[in-house]
């Protein structure tokens, strides 16, 4: 119990605590262990805030009851981040072992006091789902820094303590803030680098102390010593150097400089032997390192106190739960019967998810402004629990070779770009002018389409042959009818100077079709428009508020308008799409034109445009916000009826075709299910929205009450949907990657879940093959693709993850980034494109490998295909896919429609994968707005609405066109700033560019630019993740 001591100084009143135990951390659910009888002890711990607080324990409690009463203490649920740590006999500071008894730990514990710090350092902290426990970690990378265990530049150093200063006395003050960093010692070298410290601090006007505390948790993470504590050892040469542990592994520096790491998945064993510290790793034909590394510590205690760390960092992050005690030796032992307690964090976040936790008010040290969690400013990707760092490694496939030459077909390609598009805000006075740049006339190229072609690529010379060199191919239209007629002007598109069909995954709109004139009056134009970052936010606002009542029109006329005709359909899946669909789009015509309306006034373009009334959007979105928590009900059908309808399709083979043909339609340019799960999408879009918004306006802001209000209601909102969101986009995952493949029986079972996808070169008899790859939760299937009428992938095998191994073998097989998949009745060879593109799956597929092992014995239904049939298909598959007759099937890609744009097609013709991690951001990152377009190899600019979302960007003539004229594929871009010696003189420019496939694209404003940026990078870039156990939770 806490020693009474008078009521203002208790901890649990300080933070506006109830008076209860709360819940303990180490059993969730439970009260605190009822402590044995015996005398009671005074201990005290110092917080981390540098506050102490005494408690009594009895002398035969484990140390685990004294930290569950400083957790509850503090109503902390996420404790087991933490841990006691103190100076023992010996000088050496070591942690309180939570299963032995306190004071056999604590010799004098009247001199001795316990600090509560943090252990466990996650490598993203969006995993602490409470703002109490970032504010903790925040206080503790305060310390870090301050005592210089911290090592950053002057630049990072300099942003982490605006950000402490800000979350402690609030927004800029010259004389408040230089002050207090007189008074406060936050660096070791402050004083060089002050006036640093405070221009950083003048930019944070408006930030709560909780957006600090998540700021400053972005940038500590990045660091290369974020939650490093060193262990001095030496090699066997007797270098010196330092040994610490992290969430990947172990890790050796030298000085301050990581020169090593051994990943959990190649270490063996960690043991000591007296004073040394042995590393036994895998076999491994590839490691340069000898099978077991030695280091020599100072003493065999220092070995034994890096040890336990070790074995405790493994658990938590490893395990999925709390290890198991060892059986005692009945004659004697072997070894340390030490081991980790608490829970894991794969625990700790199931648990606080399933939990609904009372969010309690808390009191910041030399801060004002009480903190509430239900406030929380964290990003979108909470969602998720993944982590998405700067440093995710792009991969430009420039040097892959294309895996096929295909041919499309354009379905209204007599419709010519237009000659002059209407002026919108930003771009006004855009004209559009036929090229009069040289082109390079085609070589014994002719197609039935090839003037159709001509009219859509140079509307200003429809009789001619040429075309520009290099224009590569993209996805027109997608469909093979006009008006529901069965018209097909099956066209070329793209062709090279060489005669040949350029890459699949580029486009026909992206041609030279027309320019902009007059560049000096666009400039002075768009200069007359507000150019307050908060009016862009809310034109985003508008611009994607535009497509998603598109999106809904999709589902609310076109959709129930193909079916509802036909008395195959069911009536009661017609009447559930309907009462909940028609309400929501209802609804969003009017937000749509409110939000029309308000930009319309704050431009100017009305006679209501006093300044300042109308230049806010947080009042329009705090209404409709309000009015969309009472369609919530509707919201949470929408799951239900994407399910109803997927069961009406299982049945019933008349209902499937219906769905199928409406696919084939130009106006659903994305799979029908994705439609479906539209409207819980949007939920997060406003609340990324909202949140952008409240950092960018001071508190002081006229607008800033009711953004914040805005805020609070949607991230309720979203908080109520995740769980059901998760779900489903893995069940519309699935239902697609169905469709994809043919040759598997039940794809959808209960229990699976979708990883990663992507193109592999499976070595065999006849060498390398190109392979598509499909990781689940519980298989590994690969494919080839096949001539079906929709190129679908035939399954060629599928191996059960229980029991697999996996192993790298470039040197036994002599083939670059190739790793051996070891099954219990054979085993299989791959390769990858490139070393990362190994790296990502060798590090999925064991993640994959350890949840199958969850299960206690291998699914039967998993081994449905044979090995014979498997052997026969591959036999079969092998002689029918060289690139040659893959290029010359066009006439199943005449009857494919758009099915040749999905991202499994994509990944195979871009030789590259992609993840559910992946398909999970690219949800929250989607965009639509003018962009003018710029060729390599051409002077002028043309105007085009551009919606980007499922890794593509799509294009429209303007935003009230029905569907897309073309789209582009992303996965495998290079998104970059045009250097100088390009010629791109103009401002907000960016560069997209695949192999010799050069596109300019130019936005209106710093902002706009900035978000295109940040949205495309996200499809180009994969997600870094770093720590398996964090994606076990996603699946």
């Amino acid at each position: 119990m806490v020693e009474p001591v008078d009521r203002s100084s208790v901890a649990a009143q300080r933070l506006g605590a109830p008076e209860s135990f709360g819940v303990s951390t180490l059993e969730p659910g439970l009260r605190p262990p009822t402590q044995p009888p015996g005398r009671q002890v005074a201990i005290r711990v110092q917080m981390l805030d540098d506050t102490q607080e005494v408690f009594q324990i009895s002398q035969r409690s484990p140390g685990k009851v004294l930290f569950d009463l400083v957790c509850v203490h503090l109503n902390l649920t996420e404790g087991d981040y933490f841990g006691l740590e103190y100076q023992d006999q010996r000088k050496m500071t070591v942690w309180l072992d939570l299963l032995k008894p306190t004071l056999k730990q604590i010799r004098r514990p009247k001199n001795t006091i316990l600090r509560f710090v943090v252990k466990f350092f996650p490598p993203d902290h969006t995993q602490l789902m409470e703002e109490l426990t970032r504010y903790l970690f925040a206080l503790q990378i305060k310390q870090d820094l301050a005592c210089g265990r911290l090592i950053c530049n002057d630049t990072s150093a300099s942003l982490m303590v605006s950000h402490i200063i800000q979350s402690e006395i609030g927004d800029f003050d010259e004389t408040q803030s230089w002050q207090h960093l007189l008074h406060n010692k936050y660096l070791p070298d402050q004083d060089a680098i002050r006036d640093k410290i405070t221009d950083c601090h003048r930019k944070l006007v408006g930030q709560t102390p909780a957006e600090s505390d998540y700021q400053l948790l972005e940038i500590a993470r990045r660091l290369e010593m974020y939650g490093v504590r060193l262990h001095p050892a030496k090699d066997r040469e007797g270098t010196k150097l330092s040994l610490a542990v992290a969430h990947t592994g172990v890790l050796v520096f030298q000085g301050y400089t990581k020169i090593n790491a051994f990943n959990w998945s190649k270490i063996r064993k960690l043991s000591f032997k007296r004073k040394r510290f042995l590393i036994k790793l895998r076999a491994d034909p590839t490691n340069t390192h000898h099978d077991t590394l030695e280091f020599a510590m100072a003493s065999r205690d220092c070995c034994k106190v890096f040890w336990k760390i070790c074995v405790e960092y493994h658990a938590f992050f490893r395990l999925f739960e709390e290890p198991k005690p060892k059986p005692k030796a009945i004659l004697f032992t072997r070894g340390s019967s030490f081991r980790f307690s608490g829970r894991t964090q794969k625990q700790i976040i199931d648990y606080v998810k399933d939990s609904e936790l009372k969010k309690i008010p808390f009191e910041r040290k030399h801060s004002k402004i009480l903190s509430n969690s239900s406030m929380s400013p964290q990003s979108s990707s909470f969602r998720l629990n993944v982590p998405k760092e700067q440093s995710a490694t792009s991969f430009p496939l420039a040097d892959q070779p294309d895996s096929a030459r295909l041919s499309l077909q354009a379905v209204n390609g007599t419709e010519e770009l237009p000659a002059v598009v209407r002026p919108t805000n930003g771009f006004d006075g855009v004209s559009v002018a036929p090229s009069s740049e040289p082109t390079q006339s085609r070589q014994n190229h002719h197609s039935p389409g090839s003037a159709l072609d001509q009219q859509l690529l140079n509307p200003g010379n429809p009789g001619s042959d040429d075309t520009p060199m290099g224009s590569p191919y993209m996805v027109v239209n997608g469909n093979g009818t006009v008006n529901d007629q069965d018209v097909r002007s099956t066209i070329i598109l793209g062709a090279g100077p060489d005669g040949q069909q350029l890459s699949p995954l580029t486009s026909p709109l992206l041609t030279e079709a027309g320019y902009i004139r007059n560049d000096d009056e666009e400039e002075a134009r768009r200069k007359k428009f507000p150019t307050d970052k908060a009016y862009f936010i809310a034109k985003e606002l508008l611009t994607t508020e535009r497509t998603y009542l598109s999106d809904l029109r999709v589902i609310t006329e076109s959709f129930q308008s193909a079916v509802g005709k036909d008395e195959a359909f069911p009536e009661s899946v017609r009447n559930l799409i309907s009462a909940n669909y028609d309400p929501v789009y209802k609804f969003h015509q009017g937000f749509l034109k409110e939000t029309e309306q308000r930009l319309a006034q704050w431009e100017g373009r009305s006679n209501a445009h006093i300044k300042g009334d109308y230049q806010r959007i947080g009042d329009v979105l705090l209404k409709n916000i309000q009015g969309l928590r009472q369609l919530t009900v509707h919201l949470q059908k929408h799951s239900e009826c994407l399910v109803e309808l997927e069961r009406a399709c299982r049945s019933n083979r008349k209902v499937e075709t219906l769905c199928r043909d409406f696919e084939q339609q130009r106006v659903c340019y994305l799979l029908l299910n994705i439609f479906l799960l539209r409207p819980l999408h949007r939920l997060l879009h406003y609340k990324l929205i909202l949140e952008r918004l409240c950092k960018h306006y001071p508190p002081t802001h006229e607008d800033f009450r009711d953004c914040r209000a805005a805020l609070a209601d949607i991230s309720e909102m979203v908080l109520q949907v995740q769980g059901t969101m998760m779900k489903m986009e893995n069940f519309q995952k699935l239902l697609e990657l169905k469709k994809d493949l043919t040759g598997i029986d039940e794809l959808i079972i209960p229990g699976r879940e979708f990883i990663r996808l992507g193109c592999l070169s499976k070595l065999s008899g006849k060498g390398l093959q190109q392979r598509m790859f499909f990781l689940f939760s519980d298989c590994l299937v690969y494919t080839s693709r096949g001539m079906t009428p929709l190129n679908q992938f035939k399954v060629h095998g599928q191996l059960p993850l229980y029991g697999m191994t996996i192993r790298e073998s470039e040197e036994e097989w002599g083939v670059p980034h190739s790793f051996t998949l070891f099954e219990q009745r054979q085993s299989v060879v791959v390769a990858a494109s490139c070393a990362s593109e190994m790296e990502r799956w060798v590090e999925d597929i064991r993640m994959a490998i350890d949840l199958a092992e969850q299960i206690s014995s291998p699914n039967a239904d998993l081994l449905a295909t044979t090995l014979s049939e498997n052997k026969l298909s591959e036999d079969l598959g092998a002689e029918q896919e060289s690139e040659e007759e893959l290029s010359s099937s066009r006439s199943s890609l005449e009857r494919q429609g758009h099915r040749g744009n999905t991202t499994v097609h994509v990944c195979w013709h871009r030789n590259t994968s992609v993840s559910m991690v992946d398909f999970s951001i690219a949800v929250e990152n989607q965009l639509s707005g003018n962009l003018l377009r710029k060729f390599k190899n051409s002077n002028g600019w043309q105007k085009l609405w551009v919606v980007f979302t499922n890794f593509s960007l799509f294009f429209y003539k303007s935003h009230q066109d029905d569907y897309p004229l073309a789209s582009l594929p992303l996965l495998g871009y290079s998104v970059t700033v045009p250097s100088e010696s390009e010629n791109i003189h103009k401002d907000y420019v960016f560069k997209l560019h695949f192999k010799s496939h050069v596109y300019y694209f130019r936005s209106e404003s710093e902002y706009t630019f900035e978000r295109w940026m940040e949205v495309i990078r996200s499809a180009t870039c994969s997600a870094s993740r770093s720590l398996p156990t964090a994606r076990k939770d996603l699946y």
